[in-house]
């Protein structure tokens, strides 16, 4: 009969208790964030209450630039929804841009133009590189106080709570979920919000460009 090394039974109740404390610390740190913000997120436009300003959270328009990304349309739709419902006056579209030929930005104000938005009722901010950047910016360099966000739905709790850690008083529109999109975003995110809380509360991490104030006229 084997007889395991008691330093291996050691090592693997170690191991086993570094599993246990990931994932209580991953499921606790996820409750925290929804629980803490789950009251400002709407499904509906007609329920959510009138802010200025809409910031559209960035996402690439194509896969591998020849299918179009769901998740842009959706957030796309949901943002112009908000405008001709009446219920913000400005978009403020945010996300990456690093190349001539990837512009965030640029392709959702080109998408809501097409969509019947003036022109003049967009502003683009090409240093949103991630969600805390955007949401940070929005408050430092585009001074908004209130803002309605519009992302799907398991993305707009990581924003909110970023938001209410900086001072900003924002709500969220869910934009639809594609119904063909893999499980394996929303996997991401349990994760993605572990780390919003490191960078929140331990790293304070900041938008890796800032700059000048701009003002967005309403």
């Amino acid at each position: 009969m084997n007889v395991i090394p008691s330093s291996w039974v050691t090592l693997g109740k170690g191991l086993a208790g570094l599993f246990s404390i990931f994932i209580l610390l991953l499921l606790g740190g996820n409750y925290w964030i929804v629980q803490a913000v789950q009251k400002m997120v709407y499904q509906k436009v007609d329920a959510i209450e009138y802010r200025d300003v809409a910031l559209v959270l960035g996402t690439s328009k194509s896969i591998n630039g020849r299918v179009e990304n769901p998740f842009f349309t959706h957030r796309i739709t949901a943002a112009a929804e908000l405008y001709f419902a009446g219920k913000v006056k400005h978009i403020l579209v945010s996300g990456d841009n690093s190349s001539n030929n990837y512009n965030e930005p640029r392709d959702m104000k080109n998408a809501l133009v097409e969509r019947g938005v003036p022109a003049h009722c967009i502003t683009m901010d090409f240093a949103g590189l991630r969600t805390l950047d955007s949401v940070v910016r929005s408050r430092k360099i585009f001074q908004q106080k209130k803002l309605t966000i519009v992302s799907q739905e398991f993305h707009n709790y990581r924003a909110l709570f970023i938001a209410q850690k900086f001072g900003v008083d924002a709500v969220a529109y869910n934009a639809k979920y594609p119904t063909e999109a893999s499980n394996k975003t929303k996997v991401r995110e349990y994760f993605a919000r572990i780390k919003a809380i490191l960078d929140l509360y331990i790293l304070n991490t900041q938008p890796k460009h800032m700059g000048d104030k701009i003002d967005i006229l309403v």
